[in-house]
């Protein structure tokens, strides 16, 4: 079966909004909601395609788009490949040119809407930022909170709260104090066991290695409504994650670090080689930092992770 090849496009308003349409009932995986595009044609290359499919059904001109994440998907009857770019910017009010339904949606309302299986994890880097600030080891409690507050006003969005001594009561009550930190501004993601899940409701959870490859085989721990992400560092965890069906990864070291300085880094080749072959949204992490972006959205990389990259200094 010839996997079919989709440009599609995550097009935000200048209020932040994401615009979906609805498939005709006709259509495969008709009625339910998907993100605008169409099939690249033989020897088009995908921008081309994205701009004449949002040209055609919604009446826009493109004028500036970079790549978000690319998604293999096996229906029964069908297989696709959809090569997601978020639109920057576009000229052009859109409308349903070809009479679907339209819906500008806030980004955390995404996860409200009925899409194809194979939208799911457009829908997750639709929600996340390119950025994700994981806290520095060896920091005092009260410096530690000053940072992340320092941090959050300055616009991270996504918060990993390291716990690298192990899963002790201090971290607890740090947990306690940065989810207040955190509350309405940025996406909280905790490291411990599972057991905790219950005492902090609003937090995401970040999987070590060890726990991926420990708790995998029993699938996803808790509901959709929570974010759920992993640390990665080879193809065999990737595939325990997308097993385990987290939201998010991180792959790691990208490059030699201060941090790790024994762990053997991938390099680009490896990373490309690696989320190419990855359906879910990475962060790039290891000896990385803001200006890396663009190499890693080439890749097909939600973004870069980093402790000093985004780090407030004192």
């Amino acid at each position: 079966m010839k996997r079919v090849h989709v440009a599609a496009a995550v097009i935000r308003g200048v209020d932040g909004r994401i615009l979906i349409a609805r498939r005709a009932d006709t259509q495969h995986q008709g009625g339910l909601w998907e993100f605008p595009g169409g099939k690249v044609e033989a020897g088009e290359s995908v921008e081309a395609a994205l701009g004449r499919e949002l040209k055609e059904e919604l009446g826009i001109v493109v004028e500036a788009a970079r790549p978000l994440i690319k998604v293999q998907h096996d229906y029964p009857d069908k297989q696709v490949l959809l090569d997601v770019w978020e639109v920057l910017a576009f000229t052009g009010e859109p409308h349903g040119a070809e009479g679907q339904p339209l819906a500008w949606v806030a980004q955390r309302e995404l996860a409200d809407y009925a899409f194809p299986a194979a939208n799911q994890p457009i829908v997750a880097a639709a929600r996340l930022p390119d950025q994700y600030l994981i806290t520095p080891d060896g920091l005092e409690a009260p410096e530690l909170l000053r940072g992340l507050q320092k941090a959050v006003a300055g616009g991270i969005k996504l918060v990993s709260l390291r716990a690298p001594n192990g899963y002790d009561p201090k971290y607890r009550d740090l947990a306690v104090d940065a989810t207040g930190l955190c509350a309405g501004k940025a996406q909280l993601m905790l490291k411990g066991p599972l057991e905790w899940l219950g005492d902090f409701p609003s937090a995401g959870w970040h999987l070590t290695a060890k726990q991926l490859r420990k708790l995998a085989p029993n699938g996803r721990p808790f509901p959709k409504t929570r974010w759920l992400a992993a640390s990665c560092h080879n193809a065999e965890e990737l595939l325990l994650a997308e097993q385990m069906d987290v939201d998010f990864v991180t792959l790691s070291p990208v490059l030699p670090t201060e941090t790790h300085p024994d762990a053997e880094p991938l390099g680009w080749e490896q990373v490309q080689h690696l989320i190419a072959d990855f359906s879910k949204p990475v962060f790039l992490l290891g000896g990385l930092g803001p200006d890396d972006r663009q190499q890693a959205w080439a890749m097909g990389a939600q973004g870069i992770a980093g402790i000093r990259a985004f780090w407030p200094q004192a």
